[in-house]
C-alpha cells in the first residue's frame, strides 16, 4: 500500500469555506496580514514535506523502533535527518510568537500540519508534539532568565521538550508525585526521583532535551497543589551532562517510532517555573494544548486509516454487490460503504470542530472584545475535553472498522493498517484518559455552573443559519438532561461520575451534527455520502446515550447503578 498522502483540498474547504477562517483571524490584528491566499500557501508545502518526508519513515519506525543501549537511544533510520530538515525549514515555529524566533500565523495552521504528521507517522511526531505545549508554558510563567536561555530553542524545535509528570505510584492522580526538589544557594534546585511514561526523554534528534518535571518541595503540602514545576535540561549551560538518565524504554503495543522512557533524575539541577506550590497552574497550559494535539492524533490516524480502507475498496473484487451482474469491487458493496462513509463524517465534522477550536484559541488570546474572548474560552474549555476523548475513542474504533475492509489481509503486517490500529490505542489513554475527560467535562464544566455555559455555546450554534430542526432538538434534550443532572446529584452525588461516559458522547454526537449540517449547507456531491451516513448510522446513538443516563434519574432506591 502506498504511503499516506494529505488532502489539503478537503482541508482547505472546511478551513476557508465552511469555517471562514481567513476572514475570522484577519479581523485580529496579530493576523492582518494572514490571508486565504497565505494560508493555502501553508498548507500546501506542509502537505507536500509530510509526504515527501515523513511519511516514507512510519513502516520502519514500527518495524526497526526506537533502540535502547547504554543509557542512550537512537531513533529508527532516517528519522534523524527528517527531524532537523522539520525544525531548520521552520514548521515547529508556525505559531510561535515572532520576537520568541516563530512565524507568528494562526495556531490553526500548526493545528492542521500536525494532524498530518500524525497521519502520516505517528511515532515521529512524538517527538515534536510537545514543542508548543512547552513554548506556551515557559512563554507564560517562566523566568527572563530561562526564556532567555531556553525559549527561542524550544520555539524553533532546535531543541526538543518532555512533560515530566507520570510515576509508578502517579499516574492520573498528580498528588501522588513524590519526586523531590532541594533549594540550592545559587537560585536553582536539585531533583531527586523517577518519572515513567517520559515520551521522547532520551534520543538522538537534538542536542539538548528541555525536561519539565513536577516536583515537591520540602514545605509543600500535601497533594496536588503542593507540586512546583521546574525545568531540568539534559545538557547543562556549561554543557556538562545533567543528573538526568534513562533506565530504559519500554515495550510497547504500539508507537515503536517513539522511545517512551524511564527516567531517573538524581541530583539534576533544575529551576522553578511559575510560583511555588503552583506548579499544575503552569503545566495545565501545556496540557490543554496537547488535548487539542491528541485530538488531532485521532482525526489524523483515522483519515490515514480510510485512505488505506478506501484504496483498496477500489481495488479488491469480491462476489457481486446487489444489482450487478459479474463480480464487484468492494466499494460498490453496501456494507462497506457503509464503513467509509461513517469514518467520512466522522473525519469531516471531526476537523471543523477542531480547526474552530484551534480559532477560538487564538479569538481568546488577541480579540478586542472582552465579551467575544470570553466566548472563545468557553468554546476551548467545553470542546477540547469532547474532542480529545470522542474523536480519540473514534479514532481507534473507526481504524478497527478500516481494518474490517481488508478481511484477513488487513491482520497482516503489510498492508500496515494493523499498524494504525494498535498505535491509534494509546491516544485514548494519554494526556488525560478518555474517562477523566468525561468527568471533567460534566462534573467541572457542566454541572458547576448549572449548566449556564453549555447553554450559552449551544444557543450560539442554534442561532446558526445552516443549524437544522433536528440539530437544535438534541441541543434542547441536552439542556433537559443537565437540568435532570443536577437536580438528581443533590441526592445521588456519585450520578454524575456513574453517567459522565455517556455524556460526553452524547454532546460529542450533538456537535457533530452540527458540524455534519455547516458541511453539508454549502456541500457538492462529494459529502453526500458522509451526510448520508451521519444521519442514518452515527447520529441514532445520540438516543441511546441519553436513554442510558435517563435510566439513572430515577430515585436512589430504583437506580441501576
Amino acid at each position: 500500500m502506498s504511503d499516506f498522502a494529505p488532502r489539503t483540498d478537503e482541508m482547505r474547504y472546511i478551513l476557508t469555506q465552511v469555517l471562514q477562517a481567513p476572514a475570522q483571524l484577519q479581523a485580529l490584528p496579530a493576523f492582518a496580514e494572514v490571508d486565504a491566499e497565505l494560508m493555502q500557501q501553508v498548507l500546501e508545502e506542509a502537505g507536500k514535506f509530510v509526504a515527501s518526508e515523513i511519511a516514507p519513515l512510519n513502516r520502519v519506525g514500527d518495524e526497526v523502533g526506537a533502540r535502547f543501549e547504554g543509557g542512550r537511544v537512537t531513533m529508527p533510520p532516517g528519522f534523524k535527518a527528517a527531524y532537523q530538515a522539520f525544525w531548520q525549514a521552520g514548521w515547529p515555529a508556525l505559531a510561535c510568537a515572532s520576537e520568541d524566533g516563530g512565524q507568528g500565523l494562526p495556531t490553526v495552521l500548526e493545528a492542521m500540519l500536525y494532524e498530518m504528521l500524525s497521519a502520516a507517522n505517528h511515532g515521529w511526531t512524538m517527538a515534536p508534539g510537545l514543542l508548543h505545549g512547552a513554548y506556551e508554558c515557559l512563554k507564560h510563567h517562566g523566568s527572563d532568565a530561562l526564556k532567555a536561555r531556553y525559549l527561542e530553542k524550544i520555539a524553533s524545535g532546535e531543541w526538543l521538550a518532555t512533560m515530566c509528570l507520570t510515576e509508578p505510584q502517579a499516574g492520573s492522580d498528580l498528588g501522588l508525585v513524590a519526586t523531590r526538589a532541594v533549594a540550592q544557594a545559587d537560585g536553582s534546585h536539585t531533583l531527586s526521583g523517577g518519572k515513567i511514561f517520559i515520551s521522547g526523554g532520551e534520543h538522538d534528534l537534538t542536542d539538548n532535551i528541555v525536561h519539565l518535571v513536577l516536583a515537591r518541595l520540602p514545605n509543600a503540602p500535601p497533594g496536588p497543589k503542593g507540586l512546583s514545576l521546574f525545568l531540568a535540561p539534559k545538557l547543562l549551560p556549561d554543557g556538562s551532562r545533567n543528573g538526568v538518565f534513562c533506565e530504559r524504554i519500554e515495550e510497547k503495543m504500539g508507537l515503536h517510532g517513539s522511545p517512551t522512557c524511564v527516567l531517573r533524575f538524581e541530583d539534576a539541577t533544575g529551576w522553578l517555573v511559575g510560583e511555588p506550590h503552583r506548579g499544575l497552574n503552569a503545566m495545565f497550559v501545556m496540557m490543554n494544548a496537547a488535548r487539542l494535539h491528541v485530538a488531532l492524533q485521532g482525526i489524523g490516524l483515522l483519515e490515514a486509516a480510510w485512505q488505506k480502507a478506501s484504496a483498496y475498496a477500489q481495488e479488491r473484487r469480491q462476489m457481486r454487490a446487489p444489482g450487478a451482474t459479474q463480480t464487484s469491487l468492494i466499494e460498490d458493496h453496501p456494507a462497506i460503504q457503509r464503513i467509509l462513509s461513517t469514518q467520512r463524517a466522522w473525519i469531516d465534522g471531526g476537523r471543523l470542530l477542531a480547526y474552530r477550536t484551534a480559532i477560538e484559541l487564538d479569538i481568546a488570546r488577541h480579540h478586542a472584545d472582552p465579551a467575544r474572548r470570553a466566548a472563545a474560552q468557553r468554546w476551548c474549555s467545553l470542546v477540547t475535553p469532547v474532542l480529545k476523548a470522542a474523536w480519540t475513542n473514534q479514532g481507534f474504533v473507526g481504524s478497527s472498522a478500516c481494518l474490517q475492509v481488508f478481511g484477513g489481509h488487513g491482520y497482516v503486517r503489510e498492508w500496515g493498517i494493523e499498524q494504525i490500529v494498535r498505535d491509534a490505542r494509546i491516544t485514548m489513554i494519554y494526556e488525560g484518559t478518555n474517562e477523566i475527560q468525561a468527568i471533567d467535562l460534566l462534573l467541572r464544566k457542566v454541572l458547576s455552573d448549572g449548566g449556564a455555559a453549555l447553554g450559552a455555546l449551544l444557543d450560539e450554534l442554534a442561532a446558526d443559519a445552516a443549524c437544522t430542526h433536528e440539530v437544535r432538538q438534541r441541543f434542547a434534550r441536552l439542556r433537559q438532561c443537565v437540568a435532570d443532572l443536577g437536580q438528581a446529584a443533590t441526592e445521588q452525588p456519585a450520578l454524575p461520575y456513574w453517567v459522565a461516559d455517556d455524556f460526553l458522547p452524547a454532546l460529542a454526537l450533538a456537535l457533530l451534527g452540527w458540524a455534519g449540517a455547516r458541511i453539508e449547507a454549502g456541500a457538492d456531491g462529494h459529502w453526500q455520502a458522509p451526510a448520508r451516513a451521519l444521519r442514518t448510522w452515527v447520529l441514532p446513538e445520540f438516543d441511546l446515550r441519553l436513554q442510558i443516563i435517563e435510566r439513572q434519574l430515577a430515585p436512589a432506591e430504583t437506580a441501576t447503578l
